[in-house]
C-alpha cells in the first residue's frame, strides 16, 4: 500500500499536469506514531478515491503524494516546502505531531491550503491552516469534569512526551483540574521513543494520584500501558488519554488497558449510520484484515474531505479566497455533517472506556461554551 519514502525528488510514478490536483499527504511512517501510519494512509486514500468517483475537485483528479511525517520536523518541512515551491502539490493534509506542523505552517500555509488533522494543543492561527480535530478545551476539559464527577478524581498526574503538544496541554490541564476542584500533583516528560518508565511509575505511586493523564504518542503510550499494568498501578489510578485509538489498544493488550479512558471525536465502535457506512466502505476497499480505522487514521479521511470542500467552495486554489469562503463550508463524513468555526471544525466529542481491544462509548461530552 505504501509508496517509497519521499525526500526532495518526486517518484517517477507521480506527475503533475492541469488535469490533476496534487496533495501532499504527510503522515508518520516511522517513530512512535508509525503504529497508526498505515491506517492514516488507507483512510486518506479511501477519501480521495470517493472524491474522484464523484467528479474530483474543480473537475480535476485528486492525487495524493505521500510524505513521511515521522522524521525530523525541519526535514519534513523542507521536503514539503520543496514540493510546494516546485508546483508539484497544490495542497497539504495529514496527521503529524505539532512540532512538524509548527515547522511546516510558516513555510507553506500562505502558498497552498493546509488541512491539519491531528488533535493538538490549540492556538494555531496561521492563514491558510485549517484544523479538523480536537483541542483541549473541547476534548480534555469536559472529560476531566465528567471523571471528577463520576469517579471522584481530584489528583492528576501528567505523563507526556517532551514537545509542544503535551506541555501546552498539561498547562491547560492544571487550570482544568482547579476548575474540577482538583490539582495536578505531578508531571513527567519523556523523549519520543521512551522505553524506561520505572522512575515515572515510582513518582506516580508516591503522589497517590487518582488518575494519570497520558499525553504520549503511539508506541510510547503502548509501552507505558504495559509498564503501568505490570507495576500494579492500574488497580490504584485510572488513565485518561486524548490520543488513544484501537490500534494502540491492540498493541497494549487487554491486560494493560484496565480502567483506561479515551476522549475523541470518533471511535470505531460508534453505531450511528455515518460510522457504519464508513466501515463498510473501508472494509470493502481494503478488506477485513486492514488496520482498524480509529480516530487518528480516520482524521486523515476528514482532512481530505475538508480540503476538497474548501477548494470547491472557493472555486480557486488561492489561499486568501479559500479562507474567506471557509465559514460557509460544510462536508459530511464518518463524524457526521460538519462545518467550520473560524479555521477549526466543530464536532461532537465522546468519552469512551477501553473494553479489551475495543472502546465502549460512555457519553457525548458537553461543549465548553465558556472556553474557545
Amino acid at each position: 500500500m505504501h509508496r517509497p519514502q519521499l525526500r526532495l525528488s518526486t517518484p517517477e510514478w507521480f506527475t503533475a499536469d492541469d488535469s490533476t490536483l496534487n496533495v501532499a499527504l504527510v503522515y508518520p511512517m516511522q517513530g512512535p506514531a508509525g503504529i497508526f501510519g498505515p491506517t492514516c494512509e488507507a483512510c486518506a486514500r479511501l477519501a480521495a478515491e470517493e472524491i474522484n468517483k464523484a467528479g474530483g475537485v474543480l473537475g480535476k483528479e485528486l492525487r495524493l503524494l505521500e510524505v513521511d511525517g515521522g522524521g525530523d520536523p525541519e526535514q519534513v518541512a523542507q521536503d514539503v516546502e520543496a514540493l510546494v515551491a516546485a508546483g508539484v502539490v497544490q495542497g497539504v493534509t495529514g496527521w503529524h505531531i505539532s512540532s512538524v506542523r509548527q515547522a511546516l505552517a510558516p513555510r507553506i500555509a500562505h502558498r497552498v491550503p493546509y488541512v491539519y488533522t491531528a488533535l493538538y494543543e490549540g492556538g494555531e492561527h496561521t492563514e491558510g491552516v485549517f484544523m479538523t480535530s480536537e483541542t483541549p478545551s473541547w476534548q480534555l476539559l469536559p472529560a476531566m469534569r465528567l471523571l471528577s464527577q463520576a469517579r471522584g478524581v481530584r489528583r492528576w498526574f501528567v505523563v507526556g512526551n517532551n514537545y509542544v503538544w503535551p506541555r501546552r496541554t498539561a498547562r491547560a490541564a492544571r487550570r482544568y483540574a482547579r476548575d474540577c476542584r482538583g490539582v495536578v500533583c505531578g508531571e513527567a516528560y519523556l523523549p519520543l521513543g521512551a522505553e524506561d518508565f520505572h522512575d515515572v511509575l515510582r513518582r506516580i505511586e508516591r503522589t497517590d494520584a487518582d488518575a494519570v493523564l497520558m499525553l504520549l504518542v503511539g508506541s510510547d503510550a503502548v509501552r507505558f500501558n504495559r509498564a503501568f499494568a505490570a507495576f500494579g498501578l492500574d488497580r490504584r489510578s485510572l488513565r485518561l488519554s486524548t490520543l488513544m485509538d484501537e490500534n494502540m489498544l491492540l498493541g497494549s493488550g487487554p491486560e494493560a488497558t484496565v480502567d483506561l479512558y479515551s476522549t475523541a471525536g470518533y471511535f470505531a465502535s460508534l453505531a450511528d449510520q455515518n460510522t457504519m457506512d464508513f466501515h463498510g466502505q473501508y472494509a470493502g476497499r481494503f478488506g477485513t484484515d486492514a488496520p482498524t480505522p480509529g480516530s487518528l487514521g480516520e482524521s486523515c479521511y476528514e482532512g481530505v474531505l475538508l480540503l476538497a470542500a474548501l477548494i470547491e467552495r472557493a472555486r480557486t486554489l488561492d489561499v486568501l479566497a479559500i479562507g474567506a469562503a471557509a465559514g460557509s463550508v460544510s462536508y459530511e463524513g464518518p463524524r457526521g455533517l460538519l462545518g467550520l468555526d473560524g479555521r477549526h471544525v466543530r464536532q461532537r466529542i465522546y468519552l469512551a472506556r477501553a473494553d479489551g481491544l475495543d472502546f465502549t462509548v460512555l457519553a457525548q461530552l458537553d461543549a465548553p461554551h465558556d472556553l474557545l
